[in-house]
């Protein structure tokens, strides 16, 4: 195979993995999650005893298996991203390598190793459950959402530990001791629990005027959860009213997000070359489908 021919055919596998408005690719997006669920699910059943007993051979075979396909698929990546170090140091690219890793490394550690590391690098496969997410354009509108909604969510929590600090105290000098609350920072938890309506009730106050205040912490407790909710909700509605312009089905070899303009070069979020295919710069969709 010469040079132009490997290079058409790297390309081709790269619009088949980035890109999302092909068939293959989509297909490709599609067994690629279904990989990762079935892999997950077989992790989880696996720490389940009475299952490990049963069918631990068939659970670790079938773990070898996906470790195999997403080894395939991670090398395939790193062959065919045009700007391979910057997707090796990607976060993406680290859940890649840490989603296969762990396996591999447990082919060669000891039996007698202590049961801790073993279980740690199970665990550790979990990480594929992450790679989810870089198939999932709502995931990364909420993250810039959060993000730009930060700012004001940070001062509505600084507000709400004043008030946790508020009634904690109130809460220490009514009760005291001889009821339980032995300190401030034993009263901050009482106050958390009762602010957040989660109420696990092994701390509750027994007077009167406490009763009283821990009902009031009770009804602002759920105004607590609806402002940061309100906030979120409005960003994102206003993102999604405000743009309007077109996108191209093409994820960013490095950080993996979409969401680009058809005229885009680089990505707007990690700087890196898009290198989209001309073909795909003429498929493009509205962001607010």
């Amino acid at each position: 195979m010469n040079q132009n021919s490997q290079s058409v055919l790297r390309r081709n596998v790269e619009t088949v993995i980035f890109g999302t408005s092909t068939p293959a690719g989509r297909a490709f997006d599609i067994g690629l999650l279904l990989a990762i669920i079935f892999s997950v699910g077989a992790v989880i059943l696996d720490s389940i005893i009475s299952v490990n007993a049963q069918y631990g051979a068939l659970l670790q075979n079938i773990e070898l298996v996906f470790t195999m396909l997403f080894t395939i698929e991670y090398v395939t990546r790193i062959w065919c991203v045009q700007q391979r170090r910057a997707y090796i140091l990607s976060f993406w690219g680290v859940v890649d390598l840490l989603s296969i890793l762990p396996t591999y490394i447990a082919l060669i550690v000891p039996e007698a190793a202590p049961l801790l590391i073993i279980r740690l690098l199970r665990v550790m496969r979990i990480f594929r459950v992450m790679r989810m997410f870089e198939l999932m354009n709502e995931f990364h509108e909420i993250i810039n959402v959060l993000r730009s909604t930060g700012r004001a969510i940070l001062v509505f929590f600084a507000l709400v530990f004043i008030v946790v600090i508020i009634f904690a105290c109130l809460l220490y000098v009514v009760e005291g001791p001889e009821h339980g609350f032995t300190s401030i920072p034993l009263s901050i938890y009482w106050a958390v629990v009762t602010i957040t309506t989660v109420g696990y009730g092994d701390l509750i106050p027994q007077t009167g005027l406490g009763k009283a205040i821990a009902s009031l912490g009770m009804l602002l407790g759920y105004s607590i959860i609806a402002v940061p909710t309100a906030i979120i909700t409005s960003k994102l509605w206003e993102r999604l009213n405000r743009r309007r312009e077109q996108t191209i089905n093409w994820n960013c070899p490095v950080c993996a997000r979409p969401g680009h303009t058809e005229d885009a070069d680089y990505c707007k979020y990690c700087g890196s070359a898009l290198d989209v295919p001309a073909e795909l710069r003429k498929t493009v969709e509205p962001l607010d489908k």
